[in-house]
C-alpha cells in the first residue's frame, strides 16, 4: 500500500512539474539534437533551456539525452518519453486550434498529408465536397511525396494521409486502405528536341538532364528499379526535387525529362506546355490509399473525409478494371 501511495505521489509530482514549454523544448531537442538551436526554437536563452532540461530529467528520474561532441542523442527511455511529448504537444496544439476555430464560429480542423499524384483528382474532389458540406471546417493539406506524408503521420502533424507505405515494417505502425492507382508518364517541355519523336527508348533518355523525386520516395525507387532492369545507371545530370511546383517550373525552363503522375501534368499537356513521351513506365508502382496510425480512432471530421475519399475512389477502380480487362484481351493465348 505504501509503495502504491509513493507511486501515485511521484506521478502527481511529475504532472505538476511538466508544463507546455517543457514539452515544446523536448520536441525541439529531438528535432535539432542541439541545445542552442532548441532554445532558439522555443524562444528561451540557452542557459534557461539547459536548466529546463535538467528540471525535466530530475522530474522523470532518469536522463533523456546523452551528450556527445556532435550534440545530444536520446537515451532508450528518452525515445519513449519524446514520443509521448510529441503526441501530447500535438494533441494539445490541435485542441487549442480547434477551440480557437470554435470560438470564432467555425467547426473544427482537419489536417491531411497527401502525395502529389492524389491531389488533382481524388483529393480535390473529396475536399471540394467536404468544404461544400462544412464550409467552416478548417482544412490543411501538407506534403508531396509518400516518404514526406508518412513522416508527417509519424510525427502527428497530420491526422491521416493519402500515400503509400515506404518501408516493409511500417505496417506495424500504420493502417493502409488502398484506394486508387497512380499512372506515371515521362514528360518534357513542348520545345524539347524529343517532343515530336514517335518512338523512344529509356537508354536514349540517359544523356538528357533529369528532374527526379528524392531517393527515399517510392516513385524514385521504382525509377531506379526500371533503370536497373534495363541495365542502365542513374542519369549523371540529375536534379532532385520533392516539390511538384519546382519540378514543373524546371521542366518548362530547360530540356529536362521527368517521371510524374499523369493527373499532375494533365493540364500542362492539354495547354501544350508539356509533352508525354511515347514510353511506358512505372506499371509496378503500388496503388496509393489512406494511411492512419494503427489502433488510434479518427476524429469525426477525419472519419467523414475518409468516407468521401472512398466514394470518389470508386470511378478510378472502375477505370482500372476496364483497363485490366482490355489488357487481358490484348494478351496472346498461352
Amino acid at each position: 500500500m505504501n509503495h502504491q501511495t509513493n507511486h501515485q505521489t511521484s506521478a502527481v509530482a511529475l504532472v505538476n512539474r511538466l508544463r507546455f514549454k517543457h514539452l515544446a523544448l523536448l520536441v525541439a531537442l529531438d528535432d535539432t539534437r542541439n541545445v542552442h538551436h532548441a532554445a532558439d526554437t522555443v524562444n528561451v536563452a540557452q542557459p534557461s533551456a539547459s536548466r529546463m532540461l535538467g528540471d525535466i530529467e530530475e522530474a522523470f528520474g532518469f536522463r533523456l539525452f546523452d551528450r556527445n561532441a556532435r550534440g545530444i542523442e536520446p537515451t532508450a527511455l528518452g525515445v519513449v518519453t519524446l514520443a509521448y511529448a510529441r503526441r501530447a504537444l500535438a494533441d494539445l496544439t490541435r485542441f487549442a486550434d480547434d477551440l480557437d476555430v470554435k470560438r470564432r464560429g467555425g467547426h473544427g480542423q482537419l489536417t491531411v498529408g497527401a502525395i502529389m499524384g492524389a491531389a488533382p483528382d481524388l483529393l480535390a474532389q473529396a475536399v471540394a465536397m467536404l468544404k461544400t458540406e462544412r464550409p467552416l471546417l478548417n482544412v490543411r493539406i501538407l506534403g508531396e511525396t509518400s516518404d514526406q506524408v508518412v513522416q508527417l503521420l509519424h510525427r502527428r502533424e497530420v491526422e491521416l494521409a493519402l500515400g503509400r507505405l515506404t518501408t516493409p515494417l511500417q505496417h506495424n505502425d500504420f493502417s493502409f486502405e488502398p484506394l486508387a492507382r497512380e499512372t506515371l508518364v515521362l514528360v518534357v517541355r513542348a520545345q524539347h528536341p524529343l517532343a515530336r519523336r514517335e518512338h523512344i527508348t529509356l537508354a536514349e533518355l540517359m544523356d538528357w538532364p533529369w528532374v527526379a523525386q528524392p531517393i527515399t520516395s517510392p516513385a524514385r525507387e521504382l525509377f531506379e528499379g526500371e533503370l536497373a532492369r534495363a541495365g542502365l545507371g542513374t542519369p549523371v545530370n540529375l536534379t532532385e526535387s520533392a516539390s511538384i511546383f519546382a519540378t514543373l517550373q524546371l521542366l518548362e525552363s530547360f530540356d529536362a525529362v521527368a517521371m510524374l503522375p499523369e493527373s499532375v501534368v494533365r493540364d500542362h499537356v492539354r495547354g501544350r506546355l508539356l509533352v508525354v513521351l511515347p514510353l511506358e513506365i512505372g506499371k509496378s508502382l503500388p496503388g496509393f490509399g489512406v494511411l492512419t496510425r494503427s489502433n488510434e480512432p479518427l476524429a469525426e471530421p477525419a472519419e467523414h473525409f475518409v468516407s468521401l475519399l472512398r466514394r470518389f475512389s470508386q470511378p478510378f477502380k472502375v477505370d482500372e478494371a476496364i483497363h485490366d480487362r482490355a489488357s487481358a484481351r490484348a494478351l496472346p493465348p498461352h
